[in-house]
Parts: structure tokens; C-alpha cells; sequence
């Protein structure tokens, strides 16, 4: 883990570099359907909030280890830079796409493997912005909502950019329900 700032957007750039390269090369090289690529990099954007919900749930919030000091750190502290060596997410999305273009065409496994990248730079932005901004939006102040709650309540709201598989999997803050009779003393 890294906690300096030139770290934290390296990762960003490096990550954003290979995302662009990957659904590039496999735009460029897809001689199928327009549907099925982008059928693929839809399936990438979903997987990648699955395996959003996978390390925030299970490895950062799972068993000691270096994953986990260094996600407890960002709950001590959630304005700092921690966040993975620069080029961690880059190798391990490299590898993820070879590993697919072991089972599909390299063009359907580099829009897979670049679209988990860009939902990667894309939660990191949004987790970034979460932290960092005050929306005046109400539904981007609900959406930062939900994961303010999670620093409260961290046995829920796993998901930074969706709340899919905190429904799904049912992990999703439910809050305190008051009993009717209070609810009624309190609205009068």
C-alpha cells in the first residue's frame, strides 16, 4: 500500500492509459456485431461492480492483512491518498485480459479487460469526489450518502458506484426502524 499523493494519481493515469488502450485495440480489431462488443463491455462494467462489492466486502473488510491495515487507514482517515502500489491494478487488468483471450477473440477479451479498467478509474474517481466534494444534487448527495454511511456502518454499503449487489446480496444499510407510535409523536 501507498499513501503518497503522486501514487494515487498515478494509479488513475496508468489505469485510465490501459483502459483506453484496451477498448481501443478491441474496437479496432472487432469484426463481429456492434450489439455483442457492446454487449461486452456492458458485461465488463458489471463485473467490474461486482468485483468492487468482492474486495471492499470480502479482502478490505475480510481477515487482517496488508489489504485490510491499509483500507482501515483510509476509514481513520478518508481524505487520504491510500491506495494500491501505482501499477498493481494495471499488471492485474493485463493479466485478466490475456487470461480471457484464453476462452473469447482478443477483441471481445481487450473491450472486457477495458471496460473493468474504466470501471476501475471510474470507482476510484468517484470514491475520490465522494470524499473530497459537497454535491448539490440530491441524488448525487444520496449516492455519497451511502457510502458516508458505510464509515458509520462498515457491515454495509460495500458498493461505492452502484448499490446493485448491496441489494442483491443483501448488505445494503437498512437503518433504525422506529416504532409507529414514535414516528407518530415525532410528525406532530
Amino acid at each position: 500500500m501507498s499513501s503518497t499523493r503522486l501514487n494515487y494519481w498515478l494509479e488513475f493515469a496508468f489505469t485510465g492509459g490501459l483502459a483506453i488502450a484496451l477498448l481501443g485495440t478491441g474496437v479496432e480489431r472487432h469484426r463481429g456485431s456492434w450489439f455483442a462488443a457492446f454487449a461486452t463491455v456492458l458485461a465488463g462494467l458489471v463485473a467490474f461492480s461486482f468485483i468492487e462489492y468482492l474486495f471492499h466486502r470480502w479482502i478490505f473488510h475480510g481477515p487482517d492483512s496488508m489489504y485490510r491495515r491499509g483500507h482501515d487507514a483510509h476509514h481513520l482517515d478518508p481524505r487520504g491518498y491510500d491506495a494500491l502500489p501505482f501499477f498493481l491494478p494495471s499488471a492485474i487488468l493485463i493479466g485478466l485480459t490475456l487470461a480471457f483471450a484464453v476462452f473469447m477473440p482478443m477483441s471481445h477479451a481487450c473491450l472486457l479487460g477495458g471496460a473493468i479498467a474504466f470501471g476501475y478509474v471510474g470507482y476510484g474517481l468517484s470514491h475520490f469526489a465522494i470524499h473530497a466534494m459537497r454535491f448539490r444534487q440530491p441524488w448525487l448527495r444520496r449516492w455519497a450518502a451511502s457510502h458516508h454511511i458505510h464509515h458509520h456502518h462498515e457491515d454495509a454499503n460495500f458498493g461505492v458506484t452502484t448499490p446493485l449487489w448491496d441489494h442483491l446480496l443483501g448488505t445494503r444499510y437498512q437503518g433504525r426502524k422506529r416504532p409507529p407510535a414514535a414516528r407518530d409523536r415525532a410528525d406532530n
